[in-house]
This record gives structure tokens, C-alpha cells and sequence, in this order.
């Protein structure tokens, strides 16, 4: 499920944006600014898979706002909104980097039509990118002496399963990372039972942020990038499900991660092309049985 922050100085377009992507299924809405400065001091903070922005805002247009943040490193997509018919202006906004323009006032087909696209793009740069790392992995693998081979630690075996379940790519996936390998070093240090997600989720908030924040504040953070990153493990691997029921991910994965009635749940709702609702899902169970079968890999390597 993608994540989105929208950026716009009209109050009604916001909330009329905001309902179209999370009513009709299409993402998660994490964040909104009603200008471009403060558009990009929340697009930094919150790192979404796509920015809705307005081309004409009084403090900072929306060609500016783009361009600041494309400095600053942010690598999501942009799709502009604005009832600009100008040709030239348009194509400024193309060259300075949006995927794809909607027109106002807001039409809620043009809305799903647009985002439907920017979806099927980032699902498919993100299997791309996951490819790549996975045939790299495995070159590197096949050029070294068996009797060479370092054992994996539990970062980089995390890091492997989570690119098997097409997820390496959500912005939470650092955060599990982060978590596991704490957790795995808690247990060699003596640590009994698995702990309380608040403690978890703090425990990566530490490790990303500096001494002096508000930790408990970034906890929650956490806890909401690492909930949107099991959802989309959940529709990746009910996809996959959809697709070939006998496939091997989600034969291994997802009895093993999921309860049978979400999997199944999700699997209607893809299959019938209706609005995606929102759903709960097991975190706690999430983690335990990643942080079981890391443990498990870890004292199985030769």
C-alpha cells in the first residue's frame, strides 16, 4: 500500500484527496501541509512513496518545492494538481520531475486513474530494484569458496527475507531491520522473552535518531511505517496467492507470518477489484516468527 503526503494551500482539495485515496483503497495518507515549505519539511520527515502537490501556493510553488526537496535526497514520486491550463507551466512541472498531472476542481475518476498508474509504477520499480539486489546477492554468493563464506548476521538475513516477500522496498523495512538485529544481540546477551512492541519500536527510534528526541514521539513513527510494511507483505503475498496458490513464497510465508482469515480476506478483495478496506494485522506475530526463523537461519548456516 502506497503512502502519500499532499501538499496544497486549498483546505477543501486536501480533505477531498484525502478521502478519494483512503475511501477508495488506494494508500494511506501520512501527512498533509498547506504550503510548499511546510510541504517539505513534512515530506523529509515522513518520506511517502508519492507527494500530491499544487503548482500555485503562495510561499513556495510547487516547480520550487520539488526542486528543494530533490536536493535534500527525497526519491518518491510527484504528481502535480493544479487548474493551470497553461501548456508551458505544465511542462516545467514535467521537467522538474512529476509522474503525472490532475486536474482541478478534483475528480475523484481522474484521482483513482492517476494514482492506479503512480501504484502499478512503484510495484513495478520496486520487483525491478528487488531483481537486481537478489541476482547480485547470489553472484556474489557463487564467486566465493564455500569454505570462505562469512556467516550471514541477522541484518543481512532479515534484509533477505523481507526481499523475498517483495517489501525491502517500504520505508518500514529499515525499521524491522533495526529491530531484529537488536533483538538478536538482546538474546546473545542474555535476554529472555520477547519483548513489548512499545520497547521494539523505541528501540528503532533509537538507533536512527540522535540522543535528545522525543523518543516516544518517534516510537509511533515507527510503529505506523513498520504496520504499513506488513500490510503490503500481506497484498504482495495474497497476490502471489492469487496467481499461483502452490507458488513457494506464499506457501512458506504466508501461513507462517499471517492469520489464514486476513490472507484470505485480502485475496477476495484483490480478486475482486473492490475498494481495498483497512485492515488490521498481527505486528506481534509478524515480528516473532521473523525474529524465530532469522535465529533459525543463523544457527543453520554451514
Amino acid at each position: 500500500m502506497l503512502s502519500f503526503c499532499i501538499v496544497d494551500d486549498d483546505a477543501v482539495s486536501r480533505r477531498m484527496l484525502q478521502t478519494i485515496i483512503e475511501k477508495d483503497g488506494v494508500g494511506e495518507v501520512v501527512g498533509l501541509a498547506a504550503g510548499g515549505v511546510e510541504g517539505k519539511r513534512l515530506v523529509l520527515d515522513e518520506n511517502p512513496d508519492v507527494v500530491l502537490i499544487d503548482l500555485l501556493m503562495p510561499d513556495q510553488d510547487g516547480i520550487e518545492t520539488i526542486a528543494r526537496l530533490k536536493q535534500e535526497g527525497y526519491e518518491g514520486k510527484y504528481v502535480m494538481i493544479s487548474q493551470i491550463e497553461n501548456k508551458e507551466m505544465i511542462g516545467k512541472a514535467y521537467q522538474a520531475g512529476i509522474e503525472f498531472y490532475i486536474h482541478k476542481p478534483i475528480n475523484r475518476v481522474e484521482v483513482n486513474a492517476v494514482l492506479g498508474k503512480v501504484s502499478e509504477q512503484s510495484r513495478m520499480a520496486r520487483y525491478l530494484k528487488e531483481i537486481k539486489q537478489s541476482i547480485a546477492k547470489l553472484d556474489d554468493l557463487q564467486s566465493e569458496p564455500a569454505g570462505m563464506r562469512k556467516k550471514r548476521d541477522a541484518k543481512e538475513i532479515v534484509r533477505m527475507i523481507l526481499m523475498d516477500m517483495g517489501i525491502i522496498g517500504e520505508s518500514g523495512s529499515h525499521d524491522i531491520i533495526q529491530m531484529l538485529s537488536w533483538l538478536s544481540t538482546r538474546q546473545q546477551g542474555g535476554g529472555a522473552g520477547f519483548p513489548q512492541l512499545k520497547t521494539l519500536f523505541e528501540a528503532s527510534a533509537r538507533a536512527s535518531k540522535p540522543a535528545g528526541g522525543d523518543l516516544e514521539k518517534e516510537g509511533k513513527a515507527v510503529e505506523q511505517r513498520v504496520r504499513r510494511t506488513v500490510i503490503a507483505a500481506l497484498s504482495n503475498l495474497a497476490s502471489i496467492g492469487l496467481t499461483d496458490y502452490s507458488h513457494p513464497k506464499f506457501e512458506h510465508y504466508a501461513p507462517l507470518y499471517f492469520d489464514f482469515e486476513d490472507v484470505r480476506l485480502k485475496m477476495r478483495e484483490i480478486d475482486e477489484k473492490g475498494p481495498q478496506e483497512k485492515r488490521k494485522v498481527n505486528i506481534k506475530k509478524f515480528l516473532q516468527v521473523l525474529h524465530l526463523e532469522t535465529e533459525d537461519k543463523m544457527k543453520n548456516q554451514l
